[in-house]
């Protein structure tokens, strides 16, 4: 197996590593370059939170038991944990280094970061007012030194780790944590700064310079502090209690996560010998666990949001308005009309909304059915299917409260709504709900009609902004047809697949995705053999499946094109030999973060073009409801079509999937060519 796949975790670094690459980009505008490292160290978190504690859990697994029973692993768990702490420690030090030179180009452009040991007299009478101000309601110093156990420590969170002693004594000292509220109080404090200047203290430091008074009935004159985190396994294990339903395991779930095991224990190199041994052994770790020695600052993932005082500004063009929806017609009028495809952040989120907002108010409607997975904060959407159910629409919503890190806030939509008179779907059993759909039906006199959209992305008017996703908005019978059909298992799961069994239009997983996309590579290489033009390109933020993979080397065998672009996972292996002549392999990563799926198949010049909510992995395949919808509409077609050549030229933010996972870029061969922009420029000449 090594010598056909890769393991998929090694993979998931790599794209980690293309992540870093942009912050690293001298061309990328410098506050999204601190971004980057925000996103950076936020994928790693959830990285060491979900895949290593796995890892950990089969290790641990396999000790006891004497075999690993995952067949999905091409290595043993404990040599990939193996090859992650290497890989993770070689991308920190390079985090590091990446870090100092954008430190550096912050204080070019007067943007300073200071700590607890560089304030001015003006600075220093500010952080004590602010902390006495702001911060003391929240800090709460824990003495640990002769504990039995630690208290409990939150994930996500940073701790100071301190030691307090005096100058003359160094024997008499005491130990303390203290979490820092940044949930609270935020992570960056601007401080009184020269004019055209920017000050920032983080936090951690501005506590670090106040520690004297927080300790003050001690009578310690010496004091070390040091910041680290913990990163724990954040599976949730939905038991099988007798008289439990479904809610009530996730509730429980949720709150089990809180007392999962450290999987990764990342601290500031400089700290105190003393407490860092202190620390580890009450955390129980041992030398196969992750200890990672950082600098000074951690939980970069705060960086994503990093005060807007950085004087280069985003080249980020303003999203375009639809050429269907220039006239300000209703979106349903339109929409009944034609099907329309909505390309997101190029296009403006704004029709999604008002066909909700005026489908609530539309007297003709009298129901809308939608799944939701991943909701804005404060959703518009939600807000508009509330107001369609006070105005007596009968609104049905399947909310998927099993998407990872979402659960507790999908229990509160789920209040929200049942209490608004919204019917609210939970739970298939052993399946997530992940496919993106949405149904408006309305009655003129004695006919209904059906009109809503299929999308690859989630229904987050916030992500829409940096996710690079498609919208199939449609009044198509056969699919609208199909899609209530889906509705329909989603409702009355309790009597079986037959609904979405014998689908003629929509792929659906677990029915007749996976079988569906082996017919469509099979019909390929039948017309390879006959000497005919057989091409492949597939779109995905991942593919690990076993089968489908196997197909396509089967394919690129029998001289079959197969373009790939895969934004973040790849389990196969794309070598620079006769076999691999015909399969060409690309991520790529910019300022929005590309998460559609499409699939286009030669077809003998007629084109089967689809796009989809699901990787080609087997959660997708096998344990989720996934839709894939064809595009039929010959203009859409040519313009998806458009869209995905476009990202195959990519010379600028497009690196090679190779087999050495080195994230080299494509070789510049002619113009500059980067992708995100040019499609924006093509769809701003659509007219």
């Amino acid at each position: 197996m090594k010598d056909r796949f890769i393991a998929r975790d090694i993979s998931w670094l790599s794209f980690n590593g293309r992540v870093l690459q942009e912050a690293n980009d001298p061309t990328v505008p410098l506050n999204e370059r601190v971004r980057f490292l925000g996103i950076f160290s936020n994928n790693l978190d959830e990285f060491f939170r979900v895949r290593v504690a796995t890892l950990k859990r089969m290790t641990d697994f396999a000790n006891k038991k004497g075999h690993v029973t995952n067949i999905d692993l091409i290595e043993s768990p404990q040599a990939i944990l193996d090859q992650i702490q290497t890989i993770v420690l070689k991308q920190q030090n390079e985090f590091n280094r990446i870090w100092q030179n954008i430190n550096k180009e912050l204080k070019a452009n007067k943007v300073f970061l200071v700590d607890d040991k560089k304030l001015t007299l003006e600075q220093k009478q500010f952080v004590k007012q602010y902390f006495d101000d702001t911060v003391r309601p929240y800090i709460i110093p824990l003495m640990i030194e002769n504990v039995p156990e630690l208290p409990y420590l939150r994930d996500k969170s940073l701790y100071l780790a301190i030691v307090m002693s005096n100058k003359n004594n160094a024997y008499n000292q005491k130990f303390s944590l203290i979490e820092i509220p940044s949930r609270s109080v935020g992570r960056f404090i601007q401080l009184p700064s020269k004019l055209g200047t920017a000050s920032i203290i983080l936090l951690e430091d501005l506590i670090k310079f106040n520690l004297p008074i927080i300790f003050s009935h001690f009578k310690f004159n010496k004091f070390e502090a040091h910041i680290f985190k913990i990163t724990k396994d954040a599976e949730i294990d939905l038991d099988q209690e007798v008289g439990m339903n479904f809610i009530d395991k996730i509730s429980k779930g949720i709150k089990n996560r809180r007392k999962g095991k450290p999987v990764r224990f990342v601290y500031e190199k400089e700290m105190n010998a003393e407490i860092l041994e202190f620390l580890i052994n009450k955390l129980k770790l041992s030398r196969k666990s992750s200890i990672i020695p950082g600098g000074h600052i951690h939980n970069f993932r705060h960086f994503m949001d990093f005060p807007n005082v950085i004087p280069v500004k985003s080249n980020r063009p303003p999203a375009l308005i639809h050429p269907a929806f220039k006239k300000k017609d209703l979106i349903s009028d339109v929409v009944l009309k034609k099907d329309v495809m909505l390309h997101f952040p190029y296009h403006t989120y704004d029709p999604i909304i008002d066909m909700l907002r005026e489908a609530a108010m539309d007297d003709n409607v009298i129901s809308i059915k939608i799944t939701a997975y991943r909701l804005a904060s404060n959703s518009k959407v939600i807000n508009a299917l509330i107001n369609a159910a006070r105005n007596g629409k009968a609104v049905t919503v399947f909310l998927e409260l099993k998407a990872r890190f979402d659960e507790e806030a999908n229990l509160e939509w789920k209040t929200i709504m049942e209490e608004e008179g919204i019917k609210v779907l939970v739970g298939v059993p052993n399946k997530k709900v992940h496919a993106k759909l949405c149904i408006i039906t309305k009655k003129i006199g004695a006919k209904q009609l059906k009109y809503g959209f299929i999308s690859t992305g989630n229904l987050n008017e916030k992500t829409a902004r940096v996710y690079a996703d498609h919208c199939l908005l449609t009044s198509s019978a056969v699919i609208l047809n199909e899609a209530t059909r889906i509705f329909n298992y989603l409702e009355n799961w309790q009597q079986g697949d037959k609904p979405i069994v014998k689908m003629r239009n929509l792929l659906i997983s677990p029915i007749n995705m996976r079988n569906s996309i082996i017919e469509f590579i099979n019909a390929e290489i039948a017309n390879a053999k006959k000497g005919k033009k057989a091409s492949i390109i597939i779109k995905l933020n991942s593919i690990t499946d076993i089968t489908l993979i196997e197909h396509l080397y089967k394919a690129v065998k029998e001289n079959v094109e197969v373009h790939l672009i895969i934004r973040g996972i790849t389990t196969l292996k794309v070598n620079n030999d006769k076999v691999n002549a015909k399969l060409n392999a690309i991520s790529i990563v910019d300022q929005y973060l590309e998460h559609a799926r499409v699939m286009i198949f030669h077809n003998n010049g007629n084109e089967r073009v689809y796009i989809s909510s699901a990787d080609w992995m087997v959660r997708n395949l096998d344990h989720r409801i996934e839709v894939a919808v064809p595009i039929n509409d010959q203009v859409i077609k040519k313009e998806l079509i458009d869209i995905i050549k476009i990202q195959l030229k990519d010379n600028q933010k497009a690196r090679v999937l190779d087999s050495e996972l080195a994230n080299k870029y494509v070789p510049l061969v002619g113009r500059k060519y980067k992708s995100q922009e040019e499609t924006y420029l093509y769809l701003k000449g659509k007219k």
